[in-house]
């Protein structure tokens, strides 16, 4: 394919898009044992409960220390399988690509996907491409669906937590919004801070062999606080987060007092808040520390029943409740 840029054409159905889909992705994604040109695939799966997921993905710079939006959308959505306690099996892709955007880019982004997939053993087995004009998208724009299977392990839910019960996080939070912020080179900084995306898959597996488990998350858009505020709505209790316990990392801690930015309201993209009760608390702890992606995990809070606010113990002994976020630190972090 002689192109170097994505035209108007690509999207047009005709040749121009068949090369592009043939060229770039089958090219990373063709599975022989699919039939890519038909309108649908059949696809093979486990006895037992089906898990099902949706997400859409248009982070910018659409590549950033430790991922790509190609990278960050097999995690994403093999993640929010995982934390339901299922073992993600396939994607669909839908790529929206603006007008003018450099092909050798696509190709590179399309294979970060194709790797991540691999490497995590899910198969994308259907796809759409859409092309945009210029102005009208942010370079590339990715949607995708998540098919899973249900793993053996505790039946999992809001409804299933109780007061007593404790938080655990995996590791540091808000890598992955400093680490967009800081590729954007915005407000004249620089750093070496890397995403957390990864696949947590490790960490939930980990996680399912205690029957204490209550409920799992991972916390993307509006970080920590807001997985704390969505569980305090749904069950009606209280959250006390103690500060010195919630890991944060040296570099992100600084940027976000030079720029007045929370890291417990920033995403992450590789992590899982989780909450057992509190007599398995410590063996969870002792068994995501024994994984390599959850060597800093940390035992940060409880559920209580004396309010229902989400309440931060300072490391100076005082107590400062975190409102829900309104606006967007950080747009299109994701």
């Amino acid at each position: 394919m002689q192109d170097t840029h994505i035209s108007l054409a690509h999207g047009n159905g005709g040749r121009f898009m068949r090369e592009l889909i043939d060229d770039v992705f089958a090219r990373h994604l063709s599975n022989p044992d699919l039939d890519t040109r038909a309108d649908a695939v059949g696809l093979s799966l486990e006895e037992g409960e089906l898990l099902f997921t949706t997400d859409g993905f248009t982070v910018q710079p659409l590549e950033f220390p430790g991922g790509d939006i190609g990278s960050l959308a097999v995690h994403g959505t093999t993640n929010d399988l995982a934390v339901a306690g299922g073992l993600p099996r396939y994607l669909s892709l839908n790529a929206f690509i603006e007008e003018g955007m450099e092909i050798e880019l696509l190709d590179r982004l399309i294979g970060s996907l194709a790797r991540t997939a691999a490497a995590i053993g899910v198969e994308v087995v259907a796809g759409d491409t859409k092309v945009l004009r210029r102005g009208e998208g942010g370079g590339l724009y990715l949607a995708t669906t998540g098919i899973g299977v249900r793993l053996p392990g505790p039946a999992l839910g809001m409804q299933h937590i109780r007061a007593g019960d404790r938080l655990v996080v995996s590791g540091p939070v808000g890598d992955h919004g400093i680490a967009v912020m800081l590729a954007r080179e915005q407000f004249g900084l620089r750093g070496d801070v890397r995403s957390d995306a990864a696949s947590v898959l490790p960490l939930t597996s980990a996680a399912l062999d205690f029957e204490g488990l209550r409920f799992m998350r991972d916390p993307t858009r509006g970080g920590l606080a807001t997985v704390c505020h969505e569980l305090c709505q749904a069950t009606g209790l209280g959250i006390r987060l103690v500060q010195p316990q919630v890991p944060v990392r040296d570099p992100v801690q600084s940027v976000c007092e030079m720029l007045g930015y929370d890291p417990l309201y920033l995403a992450c993209e590789g992590r899982v808040v989780a909450v057992i009760d509190s007599a398995h608390a410590d063996a969870l702890l002792q068994a995501w520390q024994n994984v390599p992606a959850g060597e800093d995990a940390a035992i940060i809070g409880q559920l209580c029943a004396d309010n229902v606010h989400v309440v931060l113990e300072t490391e100076l002994g005082g107590e400062r409740i975190l409102e829900e976020l309104e606006d967007d630190p950080l747009p299109r972090i994701c």
